[in-house]
C-alpha cells in the first residue's frame, strides 16, 4: 500500500471518469473511446466507470440501468474494444462473483461503505475495492474501513472522498480530509462531481452545481491526491442520473490539462 505523505503527491494521479450509469451499449462505447483517446494524448492512467444499477435512487420511479448481466455485458466490451480497465458498483455480496469475472476495480457506494459482509467479499474477490467514504464519516473513521479489508487480504483498495452532509440537501468539501487519510496510509481519490449533489434538492431527483466540480478538482490535486473520479456526459441534462453534477464531455479536455500543471507544479 502506498503511503504517501501529505506534502508529497503521487507521481501522477489517474482518473476515473465515465457516465453515472449505462445507458446504452453506443453512449458508453462512445464515452469510453473519447476517454481513453483523450488520457492516452494526456499521459493520465484511466479506468473506465459506469454503473449497471443505480439503487440508491431518490424517487422509485427514477432510472437505474440495464441491470447485472446486460451491464456487465456491456462493460466486458468496452474493456476489450477499448483495452481500459473498468469499474462498476456493487451493492450486494451476490453481485460479487459475477462482477469480479469482469471488472478491475469493485465500488463501494457510500451508503454500504461500512457494510462488513459487503466490503469483506470485496476484499475476498481478488479485484481492487475502491470505497465511497459515507458523507457521514470523519476522515479517520476509514481507518476501520480499511482494517476489514486488509483482514481480508485486500491491500488493492482506495478511498473516495466525496463530501459531508452540510445541513439539508448540501455537501461540503473539508480538503484537510485528503492529506489526513493519505497520511495514515491510503490511497485516496477525489470525486469532483458528487461533491457538488445537492442530494434530493430537487424533490424526486437529486440537483448539484457543475459549475464547482472543477474548482473542487483544482483544489484536491493542488492537496495532493493518488486519483480523481469525474462523472461526464456529452449532454449531461439529457442524462437521467445525476446530470446536474456531471461535467460535459466536451469540457474534459481543458480541465484536465488544468489539472497536469497543478500537479506538476505542487510536487516541484
Amino acid at each position: 500500500m502506498n503511503k504517501n505523505p501529505p506534502s508529497s503527491p503521487a507521481k501522477t494521479f489517474f482518473l476515473i471518469a465515465g457516465p453515472c450509469v449505462i445507458e446504452s451499449e453506443a453512449l458508453t462505447f462512445s464515452i469510453a473511446k473519447h476517454l481513453v483517446e483523450l488520457t492516452g494524448d494526456l499521459g493520465i492512467p484511466f479506468v473506465f466507470k459506469a454503473s449497471f444499477d443505480k439503487a440508491n435512487r431518490t424517487s422509485g420511479k427514477s432510472f437505474r440501468g440495464p441491470g447485472l448481466a446486460q451491464g456487465l455485458k456491456i462493460l466486458a466490451a468496452v474493456k476489450k474494444k477499448h483495452g481500459c480497465p473498468v469499474l462498476t458498483d456493487i451493492h450486494e455480496t451476490a453481485q460479487i462473483k459475477t462482477a469480479a469475472k469482469v471488472v478491475d476495480i469493485l465500488q463501494i457506494p457510500a451508503f454500504l461503505c461500512r457494510q462488513t459482509d459487503l466490503l469483506l467479499a470485496a476484499a475476498r474477490s481478488g479485484r481492487g475495492v475502491n470505497i465511497k467514504k459515507g458523507q457521514f464519516l470523519a476522515p479517520d473513521d476509514v481507518d476501520n474501513i480499511g482494517a476489514k479489508l486488509r483482514a481480508a487480504g485486500c491491500e488493492d483498495y482506495y478511498i473516495t472522498e466525496r463530501g459531508t452532509t452540510f445541513g439539508y440537501h448540501n455537501l461540503v468539501v473539508d480538503m484537510r480530509s485528503l492529506p489526513q487519510m493519505r497520511q495514515a496510509g491510503h490511497r485516496v481519490i477525489f470525486d469532483a462531481t458528487h461533491s457538488v449533489q445537492r442530494p434530493g434538492g430537487n424533490g424526486t431527483s437529486t440537483g448539484g452545481d457543475r459549475s464547482m466540480a472543477p474548482v473542487l478538482a483544482r483544489a484536491a490535486v493542488a492537496a495532493g491526491i493518488d486519483g480523481l473520479f469525474i462523472e461526464t456526459h456529452p449532454q449531461p441534462d439529457q442524462s437521467p442520473s445525476d446530470g446536474a453534477n456531471m461535467i460535459p464531455l466536451a469540457q474534459m479536455e481543458g480541465l484536465l490539462r488544468t489539472l497536469k500543471i497543478i500537479h506538476e507544479a505542487s510536487r516541484s
